[in-house]
């Protein structure tokens, strides 16, 4: 049986008459990869801030490692990473030196910490740049800096926030890469960003948020059948008469259909076979049809649909 890592139950944070959380409750297991999404102002920086004891609350409790979290639960938060959107490092030390600090904030052993520093220098590929300060590294490279300086104390708990905004490709992928290894090392991880196609290659499970709730939750796929949406099919057309429109619109799970620019679009709500069916009514009345493409719903479009907005990093 799986072990509970993080337990929130019925929590609620109000600024005055702001309610952030509003009877919010959350469950991750070991070993997942949950995602946590939500727009702008949805509660998920409050959630995080209330896990990691910064913040108090008016209402429900939190669990860590099945026990209760509190501001002096030290023995809980020596096994909990955070990397945070802003890098939080020190310009007057060195790669190594920031590493070492961070580390010795919990790792008093100074062999074993060299030993850990190390280990978090090859895990974020940064053993070219040790002697750096930070104002010489790149974006993409002070984010590798600030997930060494996260990750060195060897956490069974990791939290990342945003730790993919703005930086090159590569860094990108090194930085997922490395938490799809940390994971697979058995490290719990809570995600959150703004680019979908992120959380769509590495979370086994995720929540949406909006005004302080939950939403929604389950695995991408589990979420994707949330939603009207379930195919959309694109086929090129060069002619269409009203009669063969009328007949594809009638088709079983077909919700909506269009016809623009030799473009014929159909959405559909559930069914296996309706790519099939389409082109079989195309084909009976004798159409031709050229390029065609069948797409399942992006998890962007469940966020849309679920929420109403947009994921942006940043109000507009």
């Amino acid at each position: 049986m799986e072990n509970t890592v993080v337990k929130i139950d019925n929590l609620v944070k109000r600024y005055g008459e702001l309610v952030a959380l509003d009877h919010f409750s959350l469950e991750i297991k070991e070993g997942e990869v949950f995602g946590l999404l939500g727009p702008n102002g949805s509660g998920k920086t409050t959630t995080i801030n209330c896990l990691l004891s910064l913040l108090s609350f008016d209402k429900g409790s939190i669990e860590i490692f099945g026990k209760k979290m509190t501001p002096v639960s030290y023995d809980i938060k020596k096994d909990i990473g955070i990397i945070m959107q802003n890098v939080v490092v020190s310009e007057e030390l060195t790669v190594r030196e920031n590493i070492d600090y961070f580390c010795g904030l919990y790792i008093t052993d100074k062999k074993l910490r060299a030993q850990y520093v190390d280990e978090a220098i090859k895990f974020v590929g940064l053993e070219d740049f040790t002697k750096f300060y930070p104002k010489k590294l790149s974006g993409g490279l002070l984010r590798r800096l600030n997930i060494a300086c996260g990750i060195a104390h060897k956490p069974k708990l990791i939290i990342l926030d945003e730790p993919t905004v703005a930086v090159d490709p590569q860094s990108r992928n090194k930085i997922l890469e490395g938490i799809q290894e940390l994971n697979r090392s058995g490290v719990t991880i809570i995600y959150t960003s703004h680019y979908m196609e992120e959380v769509e290659q590495i979370c086994t499970r995720i929540a949406i948020m909006d005004k302080g709730r939950k939403v929604a939750e389950g695995n991408k796929d589990e979420l994707k059948r949330m939603i009207k949406n379930t195919e959309t099919i694109s086929i090129e057309v060069l002619g269409l008469g009203a009669d063969v429109l009328a007949e594809v619109r009638a088709l079983p799970h077909v919700y909506d259909v269009k016809y623009d620019e030799k473009v014929l679009v159909i959405s559909c709500s559930g069914g296996k076979h309706n790519l099939i069916r389409a082109l079989d009514t195309l084909q009976k009345h004798e159409v031709s049809f050229g390029r065609v493409y069948s797409e399942l719903p992006t998890l962007n479009e469940v966020f849309l649909e679920i929420t109403g907005k947009a994921l942006r990093d940043k109000e507009e």
